[in-house]
């Protein structure tokens, strides 16, 4: 019966969006997103294809790829990933995304996301000397909750080796792409400002973030670029009732009084179409929001994104910039459940193939 509903819920969402799109035919959205995974090298010729034959025509105005390692840097070589894309194929992204005037902007996750499950990525693999919680050892087998709080690493802001190591990845990996803007991730940090931290114990968590926060956007701002952050850390999930992952439970959320506010805030809710948007453009704060699997949801957030801006004052409209698709698989994995190919998913209504076409139709 729940599948149904879903079912039912999307198809009119789908029958009614045409008719909604077509009464704000004078306000176009600034930004039409789609966040995923950089290509493997064997992805990459079926994903320059997807980009010139599934985003350029319905639209899509800026693709967030998350590339973390997957580069072969000379920075850092010690910190590629085995058969990470070369120069010469990112130049292949370059070209497709330039050709359909497409905003090409790549992702490291900084801070926050430097563990996954029972794996330590790359950075604090080989610089374990960053890590915020070096005493949190990597489980054999991982599960949630645990006695640690682990969920991902981070890394310690206040360490003076950090920045170095990783400015040096995001100016590489930003001239390969040719980008004006560099997303940081910034999102679901549990370690901050920890107790046992040498650095920053004792110092208030969300001045720690803004500080991060600052010094990434400093950075590229001298080089002309923006920075853009997933935006959960600066909602109080207490306040709000959306918990941990969504927002903050841990005090960050008051950082949003003392960021920048030329940075660009991507709001993503997964499970209910909450209408944080208003808040963080309330703040100052450009915003764009942020579906992933949930048609029906994503629905809404689009509509709800159109009145923001056909209700809003002159000065808080160029705030609400538009919406962006997130993939949470690999590239390889999203064209196969896109295309239809392999074994199907169990929930065929809430997927995110399903979400990407309701919302950026052609």
């Amino acid at each position: 019966m729940k599948k149904l509903f879903s079912m039912l819920l999307l198809l009119c969402s789908v029958v009614l969006y045409p008719y909604y799109t077509k009464a704000q035919p004078k306000d176009t959205l600034p930004v039409r997103g789609f966040c995923i995974a950089a290509p493997t090298q064997a992805v990459l010729a079926p994903f320059i294809k997807f980009i010139s034959e599934e985003l350029a025509p319905r639209n899509i105005n800026t693709l967030v790829l998350r590339v973390d390692f997957n580069y072969e840097f000379t920075s850092h070589p010690e910190l590629r990933d085995p058969g990470a894309l070369t120069k010469a194929q990112v130049k292949e992204l370059v070209k497709v995304c330039k050709q359909h005037h497409i905003r090409l902007i790549p992702q490291i996750n900084l801070l926050g996301h430097q563990s996954w499950a029972t794996t330590t990525m790359n950075l604090l693999r080989v610089y374990p000397e960053f890590d915020e919680t070096p005493w949190v050892k990597m489980p054999a087998k991982y599960e949630w909750p645990n006695a640690d709080g682990l969920y991902c690493k981070s890394y310690c802001p206040l360490h003076p080796g950090v920045h170095k190591v990783v400015f040096e990845l995001v100016d590489e990996i930003c001239e390969a792409f040719e980008a004006t803007a560099f997303h940081a991730g910034m999102d679901e940090v549990f370690y901050i400002g920890d107790s046992k931290c040498p650095r920053c114990s004792g110092l208030d968590k969300a001045e720690l973030y803004a500080g991060e926060v600052w010094t990434i956007r400093n950075h590229l701002a001298g080089k002309g670029r923006q920075l853009w952050i997933w935006g959960d850390r600066l909602l109080d999930g207490k306040t709000t009732g959306m918990g941990e992952w969504e927002a903050s439970m841990n005090n960050t959320h008051r950082a949003i009084d003392l960021v920048p506010k030329d940075i660009m805030i991507c709001d993503w809710h997964y499970e209910r179409p909450d209408k944080t948007p208003v808040y963080f453009a309330s703040k100052g704060l450009s915003v764009i929001t942020c579906p992933w699997r949930k048609p029906a949801n994503a629905l809404l957030q689009l509509k709800d994104m159109y009145d923001f801006r056909s209700t809003a004052t002159p000065q808080m409209k160029p705030r609400y910039q538009g919406m962006m698709q997130t993939i949470w698989s690999d590239a390889g994995h999203f064209l196969d459940e896109f295309y239809g190919r392999g074994k199907p998913q169990e929930d065929t209504v809430n997927t995110s193939a399903n979400c990407f076409r309701a919302v950026m139709q052609p």
